[in-house]
């Protein structure tokens, strides 16, 4: 998230806003869609939050996402149920230009394929070069595949290292029928990749005739059975992860192999439109020199490069003698790494934006208004992608790095993992409704938040961005927001699972909220014990009360069914509400002549016992007896 500059006078300010409008009672969608008028006195119930694509069912071929993770205002990440590699599987989005200006509108896609050492956690289009910036102005939605280290984006014969790589089915059978149903994204595709990525991305579309529109290799290795390519390919597959390559396609001499050979299946790319592109190895422009003339310090992508220059070579003369045009550039330097493959990424777009019917320019558009007053003080938004458009209450305007909301509660803007959770929860057509700040610094340097009508968002580094609102953040607000005990929120809200109520993480524990109880927070080594013994659902039920300070420094929440009680001195124990908490009231507590409690309740013959700093207490037959 970028850190912006912010009027740390507008804190209070922007949270009293919030807070007021909590006080005078909100109106928020219940679970179900209900939409009542809830006073402070009686929250709603809170749902966790919907994305803004519909909620997904489980698509014709199984797969189901199980999850959605907004990073932006137009780049979420969603995990997929893949019934073929039986786990979950992250796709992240890129969504086009219009996505919020048209709501209506379906986009072709661009599937952005990685390389051999493609990690779990993000592409490596997005970590290594800018093209979730340069996309931003496209009117494409961008198709991220994350993870299938060494995988060449096929079905495997056997499972190795720990994964059941079966990608050729999940992204042309299992993926699209979600694309298309639930994010607007519809049949006109175009695929590229980066070396593995752009051996692959002719491979599926030789494989899949008419599947995509476009296939584009940059460095790819575009013959794979050729003499001495199995082996090469076994080498590099061994040192990026410990794969096996036989477990992929079997012996160098198998069926497989060729089957999945650029070279061997050029003739079902007739009426794909083809990019292919490699460098020489040689230094160049991204290179670091290493003394000698025409070589680079880079010197295991100066072989892999012209590896690919090599197989590309003989790919393009098979596709010349075939007859099947296709855009051959061949560089005269560079070596085998991202610069260059971000470069091509830009070179191929007018082909690739011509094979899918898009205009290849960002229309013109005008900031005006409201509008560019704003985003004058907020140049690091930078272009704007759309004019403004109309929203529920108002009115706003995209641009490369944010989006602008403009109503009669102010203009401001929302960007970054904030604008991602406010675009998780509708935006402006949600339950937080319209912004009525702009991004804020809090004053202990660390974190900021956007406040909407009807909540907040709050990032930080190490929580990244979470809403609050409601009785969660009337609640913690009183207890001094994020300078209270809880510190910032470090989870979305939730349902509780299996009773009528809510739960919120922070830092430093969690805020719950039932009808019957309020809304309290748990903390520390309380809200360990409290784990450990259920939480709601184990025998002492919701909290009655946030923690409550007593002498030696001790503490203790009231639950439902009983307390917890800590102290420096004995921990953290719970004592349930029953003859023991009874026979210790009447003895005054931790202040009187037993002190705090030492454990938990546990069973002896015929009855059960608690023990206590200067005793204990047991019941038998009903009745309680103190020690000594």
């Amino acid at each position: 998230m970028q850190l912006r500059k912010a009027d740390s006078r507008r804190i209070s300010s922007g949270r009293t806003r919030v807070l007021a409008a909590i006080a005078a009672g909100l109106v928020l969608p219940l679970a179900g869609g209900t939409v009542v008028a809830v006073a402070s006195a009686a929250p709603a119930v809170h749902a966790a939050p919907a994305a803004a694509a519909p909620a997904p069912t489980q698509a014709p071929s199984g797969a189901v996402v199980s999850s959605v993770n907004w990073l932006s205002d137009r780049r979420v990440a969603l995990w997929v149920d893949s019934p073929s590699m039986a786990t979950p599987i992250q796709v992240q989005m890129l969504l086009a230009r219009d996505w919020n200006k048209d709501p209506q509108a379906v986009f072709p896609s661009v599937w952005m394929l990685d390389g051999l050492r493609a990690t779990d956690q993000e592409s490596g289009w997005t970590a290594e070069t800018d093209a979730e910036s340069w996309f931003a102005d496209k009117n494409v939605n961008v198709i991220l595949p994350v993870g299938g280290q060494s995988s060449f984006y096929s079905d495997w014969a056997d499972q190795d290292n720990g994964k059941n790589y079966q990608w050729e089915t999940f992204l042309t059978k299992e993926l699209p029928p979600i694309l298309e149903r639930d994010w607007r994204t519809n049949q006109t595709r175009a695929v590229a990749g980066l070396s593995m990525g752009g051996t692959a991305a002719m491979t599926l579309a030789a494989r899949n005739p008419g599947f995509f529109k476009f296939a584009g290799s940059f460095s790819g290795i575009l013959a794979t059975t050729t003499l001495g390519m199995p082996q090469a390919i076994a080498y590099a597959m061994q040192d990026a992860g410990g794969f096996d390559a036989t477990a992929m396609w079997g012996a160098p001499t198998s069926d497989a192999w060729a089957q999945h050979d650029p070279y061997v299946l050029a003739e079902k790319l007739k009426g794909t439109s083809l990019y292919v592109s490699s460098g020489s190895g040689l230094t160049g422009a991204y290179d670091q020199p290493s003394g000698i003339p025409g070589v680079s310090t880079n010197y295991a992508g100066m072989g892999l490069e012209i590896l690919a220059r090599l197989t590309s070579q003989t790919f393009a003369t098979k596709l010349n003698k075939l007859g099947i045009p296709a855009s051959i550039n061949y560089r005269p330097s560079g070596t085998h790494s991202w610069p260059y493959w971000q470069f091509e990424l830009k070179q191929a777009w007018p082909q690739m934006a011509s094979a899918l019917g898009v205009p290849a320019d960002k229309p013109a558009c005008t900031i005006a208004g409201g509008f560019a007053d704003v985003h004058s003080g907020n140049n690091w938004l930078a272009d704007c992608l759309t004019d403004s458009y109309a929203v529920t209450g108002g009115s706003a305007q995209d641009f490369r790095f944010g989006r602008i909301f403009s109503s009669n509660l102010g203009t401001f803007p929302v960007a970054g993992a904030i604008g991602g959770v406010y675009q998780g929860y509708k935006a402006a057509d949600g339950i937080l409704g319209l912004p009525t700040s702009g991004e804020i610094g809090v004053a202990d340097g660390r974190g900021r938040f956007n406040s909407f009508q009807n909540g907040m968002i709050y990032w930080t580094p190490q929580t990244k961005a979470h809403a609050v609102r409601g009785a969660i953040l009337g609640e913690w607000a009183a207890q001094g927001y994020e300078g209270g005990p809880l510190g910032y929120p470090a989870a979305d809200e939730v349902q509780t699972p299996s009773k009528p109520g809510a739960v919120q993480g922070f830092e430093i524990g969690a805020m719950y909220y039932s009808e019957a109880n309020g809304t309290h927070a748990v903390q520390g080594k309380i809200m360990d014990k409290y784990a450990g013994l259920g939480f709601e659902n184990g025998a002492l039920g919701f909290p009655k009360t946030s923690e409550i300070s007593v002498k030696d420094g001790g503490r203790f929440n009231q639950f439902e069914g009983g307390n917890i009680y800590w102290s420096p001195a004995t921990g953290a124990w719970a004592i349930e509400n029953g003859p023991i908490f009874d026979a210790w009231k009447s003895v005054g507590y931790e202040g009187g002549r037993l002190g705090f409690v030492t454990s938990d309740q546990f069973p002896i013959d015929g009855g059960v016992q608690q023990n206590f700093q200067f005793g204990w207490i047991t019941v038998k037959n009903g009745q309680a007896q103190i020690f000594p």
